[in-house]
């Protein structure tokens, strides 16, 4: 229904997504999710990377080997996209990290944006937005756009579980960007959360719900 959409079909993925979702599972254990479903979702993300090849000495002699030849930005959202980010740090410690904070008005359902750390000019090739959750849209195409203005060129969306309203309005304002999820379900709510989900993600991160 979505070229643009990737959504992972992998075990281990899956596996962890369920016990995300529980109910049941403490906060220390929910970051402790997030990180390890964002690093296996990363590494689909980051499938098309370009590479350098590069001259390595093992032990036994000299050998070709690649390097990575772009730069990442990693974008959270503030503040559920906080918890990506160690996992894709880990797979990538040279990534550069920028926050942008987005707030979802209560009321409208639109977003609110509050705060920007961005670099004079962008100095990476490929930006990650990193935010668990895709519900309305509204925050991810706002952070496209403010990227896009700032000059990205390339830009991808990862998250955990999105909504087919915030794909549809996504894809629908910039129909460029790849998106990377874990699942996308059913519906949102009246109140805008996505149903069956997994709850507000940032208050189950940090334990403020």
């Amino acid at each position: 229904m979505w070229p643009q959409v990737h959504i992972s079909n992998h075990p281990l993925v899956q596996h962890k997504l369920a016990m995300l979702r529980d109910v049941k599972t403490e906060p220390k254990k929910f970051r402790e999710l997030i990180r390890e479903i964002t690093m296996l979702v990363g590494c689909e993300a980051t499938t098309d990377l370009g590479l350098s090849e590069i001259e390595v000495r093992t032990p036994m002699g000299l050998t070709r080997g690649q390097q990575l030849a772009e730069k990442i930005g990693l974008v959270p959202i503030l503040r559920a996209g906080l918890g990506m980010v160690d996992g894709i740090w880990e797979m990538m410690p040279q990534a550069e990290v920028w926050h942008i904070g987005i707030f979802r008005d209560e009321r409208t359902l639109k977003p609110v944006q509050y705060y920007n750390k961005l670099p004079v000019a962008p100095r990476v090739q490929v930006c990650l937005i990193l935010d668990p959750m895709l519900a309305t849209g509204g925050s991810a195409v706002a952070t496209v756009g403010i990227l896009k203005k700032w000059g990205a060129q390339r830009i991808k969306f990862v998250g955990i579980i999105a909504a087919p309203e915030g794909i549809n309005t996504l894809v629908g304002a910039h129909p460029d960007i790849p998106i990377h999820v874990a699942a996308v379900d059913d519906h949102l709510n009246d109140i805008g959360y996505i149903v069956p989900g997994l709850g507000d993600a940032g208050d189950r991160q940090f334990g403020t719900g």
